[in-house]
């Protein structure tokens, strides 16, 4: 079975290892000179299945106002003549209730979960190595309201068997060491020890490299449109001609609604600007060991080897990819006030990237539209997370097979 995989971000180079594990005849094709060039490129760092929830809840339209009044808040919106903003922020706003949070929190954990087995079951079988630590994430409150605030997300929890442990101070800090010099400046923490860290551009790259004699990649390839008969995809046409296949899968991410618009196929999918820094650390005794989510901020602090990689912020604004000084300055702010010394801002990577965001919170898995044709695209934050499962299911459900886990509102078939 020939199969085109659609870009070469960790969503898609996931799906062609996958698929060509399966027996496939598989070929990627990405816009970029090598893999994980764009939003795979720089991202937290995180492996955080515990902390997967939809970004849409309860009270979070008046938190966003809060946000966009803070200095250095984790929210930005560039308002535009553009529809499709308007229409993705309505539908968000409709997924704002106790009820719809719950459901979709109970769709992500479990894909979530999955894939972080998947990824140490493809980690034992191959052995790849991406500066990847198993320390956990620990959620950081700096105000009691923060932390009297988790009981959903407890709930939730225990209810899909995740463990987790809540901290007081003392807790936290004997998780993260390096907190204990900033102690006044929080109050508790919620500790998820079956997160991970990683980097993700680095694990694609080798990935792709492991897959190379399987898979077919292609880079520096414009992917214009997705051919079909009618009935059935038969395969693309590219800026250096058209290319047949048996199966197409669209993983492109924010640019997966500009592939699919022509077949009349729309899906409620929105990129939303996530930026980062990545700095050296000067004194592992003051870095984090692995990864804090300041809460305040919404912004993760990860150690990546000898690195120290913060991301964060939500930025509306449509397909601008520029550099805002005002997003540094948030990201610098939230690790030299926790972890002060640790690394060396004046020498930061500074970076930014499209996270493919539905309204919903949960990714777009599945067939669509056309015989042949499939999508996994839509995790918003979450894609390092999710790829290795979202991978591993994309290939069951191209080859007919049942997945090992209940996929049942995964696809676009929810919007409708």
């Amino acid at each position: 079975m020939r199969i085109l995989v659609l870009g070469g971000g960790v969503i898609g180079v996931a799906s062609a290892w996958y698929l060509a594990r399966s027996g496939c005849e598989v070929t990627v094709l990405d816009r970029q000179p090598g893999p994980a060039l764009e939003t795979s490129y720089a991202n937290a760092g995180e492996i955080s299945p515990g902390y997967a929830s939809p970004w849409a809840g309860p009270g979070v339209p008046l938190k966003a106002v809060k946000w966009l009044l803070m200095k250095h808040g984790p929210l930005a919106v560039r308002p535009g003549l553009d529809p499709a903003m308007w229409s993705w922020l309505l539908r968000m706003l409709r997924n704002c209730t106790s009820a719809r949070y719950a459901v979709n929190k109970s769709r992500l954990v479990p894909l979530a979960e999955y894939s972080r087995d998947c990824l140490r079951d493809l980690r034992a079988e191959t052995g790849i190595a991406y500066d990847e630590r198993s320390l956990g994430t620990l959620q950081l409150f700096r105000t009691q309201k923060q932390l009297d605030g988790i009981g959903d997300d407890v709930e939730v929890l225990r209810r899909f068997g995740v463990t987790f442990q809540v901290f007081d101070r003392g807790g936290c800090i004997g998780a993260e060491p390096a907190l204990a010099k900033v102690a006044e400046k929080f109050v508790g923490g919620l500790h998820l020890p079956g997160d991970e860290t990683g980097d993700c551009h680095i694990f694609t790259t080798r990935l792709a490299a492991l897959a190379s004699a399987a898979v077919d990649y292609r880079h520096g390839v414009t992917v214009r449109a997705i051919v079909h008969d009618g009935r059935r995809v038969t395969g693309v046409r590219t800026d250096g001609g058209r290319i047949v296949a048996d199966a197409v899968v669209v993983a492109l991410g924010s640019y997966s609604p500009q592939i699919l618009r022509p077949l009349g196929i729309r899906i409620p999918l929105y990129p939303v600007k996530g930026y980062s820094l990545t700095l050296p650390v000067v004194d592992a005794a003051a870095a984090p060991v692995s990864t804090v989510m300041d809460e305040t901020y919404k912004i993760a602090i990860t150690r990546l080897g000898d690195r120290i990689r913060v991301g964060g912020t939500a930025e509306i604004a449509g397909y601008d990819l520029t550099l805002r000084s005002s997003r540094r300055a948030a990201l610098e702010h939230s690790v030299t006030d926790l972890f002060g010394g640790g690394g060396r801002v004046e020498d930061a990577t500074f970076w930014c990237g499209l996270r493919p965001m539905t309204p919903d919170g949960p990714p777009i898995l599945g067939a669509a539209g056309f015989d042949g044709l499939y999508l996994n695209t839509g995790h918003g934050t979450l894609g390092w997370t999710m790829a290795c499962g979202s991978g591993r299911v994309l290939a069951d459900m191209v080859l007919g097979r049942k997945p090992d886990i209940d996929v049942a509102g995964l696809s676009m078939e929810r919007y409708r």
